[in-house]
């Protein structure tokens, strides 16, 4: 159960608030029902039958489902949730209510939303301050439209616009680059008077340095004179950045925000890497390029663990004909396409592969090293309750998951393991998440500053000279 701020006495009458929940927001966070703390929740009668229904299915949504009835069956043995079980010391209440059927002519279709909004709907005719949350976006609007207040899940938003990038850009004196790769570190004491930037306001702000965050530093002299530096952990000092000195997997980074990405992957003491990007940056290649060369080549791995979230149109893998291989290969052709770039095009991505270049395609390397078991290509169905130690795990389109499915992931890690989420915010299919909302965004702006965390959100589209027109101007 998630724990909550509690306060000694329970809350006035006055401010006591009525929040009427969604189904949709109980299968995104099951948890969801305590986050409202003295206030009063309401489970309409029809979110329990729609609950009913989702129960049987066996991802996410099914397991949520199970989740927030089980939270809800512990709840009935301490009370009637008819009346309202209180929770916490608080005051905090849950309580299931039942659709009035006194209600607008507009409500009386016998839909599972019409009677969600008229639980909503008859609260506010007491006069009450109900509030309606939902994710669906045409419920907020038909309750809008009956002068309902209602608003969407926001406890686990963050601000897509200041999303936290990985690294800051300084105006410095040319002698602080000239130290910094002279004595191979720099204090951030004398970064000090230079960490200062103009927010939207106009006013003046410190920037502050996260752990692992990189910084560009420019000459204010001199802009070709620059510099590349990483806040080293949580340590007092920024170490300078120079990038692989030979290919990795074949390739090279093309730009800065693919050198810092580079660091990222190839840094062993960083267990988690977020990587943020639009289509082209280059974030899919370079995190399976970095798990090829760890697993493959160096042996610092066991396995490369690649995942997808199952996304696309809303259809479960089970649609599709074949076998599993077979359809998960209809799933996973992005991360061929990646890995098929990688072995027919660049030399010795693993050991052997040059000697047997040419006698072997792309898709048969794969094949082989699938079938030894070094590569592995997974659902993210199949993750869930697993624990998953010495491997190195990408999880692509993360962006398509929920905070709490990515929290259910990340936990999976077991020891000597590295993670790497990589995703587009700008493009997410999950029809109740959206760029503020997704666990992908969510993750970076909670654990910036974590010694075992780093992220680079990529900007610069190097896929080819047309996707990265598209990408600017469409």
């Amino acid at each position: 159960m998630t724990t909550t701020k509690q306060v000694d006495k329970a809350t006035p009458e006055s401010d006591l608030k009525y929040f009427v929940l969604d189904t949709n927001v109980l299968l995104h966070n099951p948890v969801s029902l305590y986050m409202f703390k003295e206030h009063e929740v309401i489970i309409p009668f029809a979110v329990l039958e729609e609950l009913d229904k989702f129960k049987k299915q066996s991802d996410d949504v099914g397991r949520n489902a199970r989740e927030v009835i089980r939270q809800l069956d512990t709840l009935r043995s301490k009370g009637h949730l008819a009346e309202g079980v209180t929770w916490n010391e608080a005051g905090g209440k849950i309580r299931v209510e039942f659709a009035t059927d006194d209600r607008p002519k507009w409500l009386k279709e016998d839909l599972p939303d019409n009677r969600i909004i008229s639980v909503a709907w008859a609260l506010h005719e007491q006069g009450v301050r109900s509030i309606l949350i939902t994710k669906d976006i045409n419920v907020r609007l038909k309750a809008d439209a009956l002068g309902i207040t209602t608003q969407d899940f926001e406890a686990q938003k963050v601000d897509i616009d200041h999303l936290y990038a990985g690294y800051a850009t300084l105006a410095v004196p040319g002698e602080l680059i000239d130290t910094l790769y002279e004595e191979k570190q720099l204090e951030l004491a004398e970064l000090a008077e230079h960490l200062m930037d103009e927010g939207p306001d106009g006013q003046r702000r410190e920037i502050e340095l996260h752990a692992n965050q990189y910084v560009q530093l420019r000459n204010a002299l001199d802009e070709s004179h620059t510099g590349l530096a990483r806040r080293l952990a949580d340590t007092d000092h920024l170490i300078p950045i120079h990038g692989p000195r030979k290919p990795v997997s074949g390739i090279m980074a093309r730009n800065v925000q693919q050198t810092m990405a580079l660091d990222l992957l190839l840094d062993d003491e960083i267990k988690l890497v977020t990587l943020l990007g639009t289509a082209g940056t280059g974030k899919t290649l370079l995190a399976i390029a970095a798990g090829m060369a760890k697993t493959f080549t160096e042996e610092r791995y066991d396995k490369l663990l690649v995942a997808r979230p199952i996304m696309p149109m809303g259809r479960d893998i089970g649609y599709l004909p074949g076998t599993k291989d077979e359809k998960l290969e209809a799933w996973m052709q992005p991360i061929f396409d990646n890995l098929t770039y990688l072995l027919s095009t660049r030399g010795a991505a693993f050991p052997g592969a040059a000697q047997h270049a040419d006698s072997k395609s792309a898709e048969q390397r794969i094949q082989q090293l699938i079938a030894s078991g070094q590569l592995v290509l997974e659902p993210l169905t199949y993750i869930r309750g697993r624990s998953i130690p010495h491997q190195f795990i990408i999880i692509d389109e993360a962006q398509n998951l929920t905070p709490h499915e990515v929290k259910t992931i990340v936990s999976r890690v077991g020891e000597g393991t590295k993670i790497i989420l990589t995703g587009d915010v700008a493009q997410i299919d999950n029809p109740y998440l959206d760029s503020s909302s997704n666990g992908l965004s969510f993750m970076v702006e909670r654990l910036k500053g974590a010694a075992l965390v780093g992220h680079v959100t990529l900007a610069k589209s190097e896929r080819s000279e047309l996707a990265s027109l598209v990408v600017e101007k469409l």
